[in-house]
């Protein structure tokens, strides 16, 4: 019997620690000489899988666009920690959504460019000059792309550009901060960029994708999964395994729009929001129940009206293949987890016994049937033109919820997941009766 191994000395170091024996590892480590060894436990090669690693032959723009958790960060810290162990002259512009996010992932996350080096060589980090200067002589400067104009004038050598997708575009903000970078990324005989970002379907990451001189890395969460808890992967997948926005957000996919819809993937970005303290002055929880327990989804949505005017959308507690006992449980306890001011339920479906469901879990549920007389599509118009306008947030990610968006179509017709958009028609109604009343508002059969 032949061993087809490859030789110790013809395997690369990620090779070596994929597929080696434990004996094998130890005859590398032992043939290492002795100042190797010294570093041998700072060096990221001993556990960086492949898509970290810098791509050899000669590019301008190296783009990693993976999912969530695959080390985008951790691969950009190492990039710039290879620059700064070579080149004493570099000027390094590191460039964030924001300067705080750039300070809390870039800098001083747990991957962030001051966790990648050894004690004996830390650098300098000086918050109120947002520098950071390497023991040999190099400096790096934090920038925030929010700010285009801070980019006007500085020159560097090189740039690291953390989750590129995410930067806000408004007044082409995104773009103008990119073109500042090229104009002054003019210091030393090889100027590179790396660019770390989820894939999202945004103008200015299209555009360095089509630019000559880009080489991409493509890569999905499990790719890390040596670093990753098996208890968030599993989680991951129960909650975004089978959706258009896992295949974004996990296996690092960029999602090509629908030609006619009603929203896109890149506007759903836009009115994206952190979690915050912003306590609604009203909020009401939408249903759209479904035809039988077998077939679609109860549609179950909370959104609510803030002191602005504006809208944010709250919560996705749809439930799946759900009696009516059911799903007027998930309504009820919703109502009471959000302390609704209204429950508007569509009764296109049921009538009378909507209401009698809905009672029965909650004598005290302060609801509202509604009566569809248009189609989803044309009640979904007005409500999609508050997202264009920025009248609607969203607080976090509705992966079920976005992919039926994505999928009404302008004109009629839907085009997403499943056979109807239980989720996104809830959406509507929950919205409409936040926002639109008074114009056009459904009408609204009291009880």
């Amino acid at each position: 019997m032949t061993d087809d191994r490859k030789p110790v000395t013809d395997m690369t170091r990620t090779e070596i620690f994929d597929e080696a024996t434990p004996e094998m590892r130890t005859e590398f480590a032992e043939d290492l000489k002795q100042d190797a060894r010294n570093v041998f436990d700072d060096d990221f090669k001993n556990d960086a899988h492949p898509g970290q690693e810098a791509p050899g032959g000669d590019w301008r723009n190296w783009v990693i666009m993976a999912g969530r958790g695959f080390g985008k960060t951790r691969a950009g810290a190492e990039w710039v920690r290879s620059i700064t162990d070579t080149n004493q002259n570099a000027k390094i512009a590191l460039i964030a959504a924001s300067l705080g996010e750039a300070r809390s992932v870039m800098v001083e996350g747990e991957s962030g460019i001051m966790s990648v080096f050894p004690p004996e060589s830390t650098p300098v980090y000086e918050a109120s000059l947002r520098r950071i200067s390497f023991r040999n002589g190099a400096e790096a400067t934090l920038y925030s792309a929010a700010e285009p104009e801070s980019l006007r004038g500085p020159q560097h050598s090189h740039a690291w550009c953390d989750e590129l997708a995410k930067w806000n575009n408004s007044h082409r903000r995104a773009e103008r901060t990119w073109d500042n970078l090229q104009l002054g990324l003019r210091l030393g005989e090889k100027q590179q960029v790396l660019a770390t970002t989820t894939p999202r379907p945004v103008p200015l990451l299209q555009r360095l994708l089509a630019s000559e001189g880009t080489v991409v890395t493509r890569g999905a969460t499990a790719d890390n999964w040596r670093n990753l808890p098996l208890a968030f992967m599993a989680a991951m997948d129960r909650e975004y395994g089978d959706t258009a926005l896992g295949r974004q957000e996990l296996e690092g996919e960029l999602l090509d729009e629908v030609e006619g819809a009603l929203w896109s993937r890149a506007l759903l970005e836009r009115c994206r929001v952190a979690a915050d303290d912003a306590a609604p002055l009203r909020i009401v929880i939408a249903v759209d129940p479904p035809a039988s327990a077998t077939g679609d989804a109860c549609g179950i949505v909370v959104a609510g009206l803030l002191a602005d005017g504006t809208a944010r959308v709250l919560a996705d507690c749809s439930v799946e293949r759900a009696s009516p006992e059911s799903w007027a449980r998930a309504v009820a306890t919703a109502a009471r987890e959000w302390e609704a001011d209204r429950v508007v339920a569509e009764a296109n479906q049921g009538g009378a016994m909507v209401a009698s469901v809905l009672r029965a879990a909650e004598l005290s549920l302060p609801l509202k049937l509604v009566h569809a007389t248009r189609g989803k599509s044309a009640r979904a118009e007005p409500v999609a033109a508050l997202y264009e306008a920025g009248r609607v947030s969203h607080a976090g990610l509705f992966a079920r919820l976005e992919d039926q968006l994505c999928g009404l179509m302008a004109g009629g017709g839907y085009e997403g997941p499943g056979p109807s958009p239980d989720r996104a028609d809830a959406l509507v109604w929950a919205l409409t009766e936040l926002m639109l009343k008074g114009r056009g508002r459904p009408r609204i059969s009291g009880l």
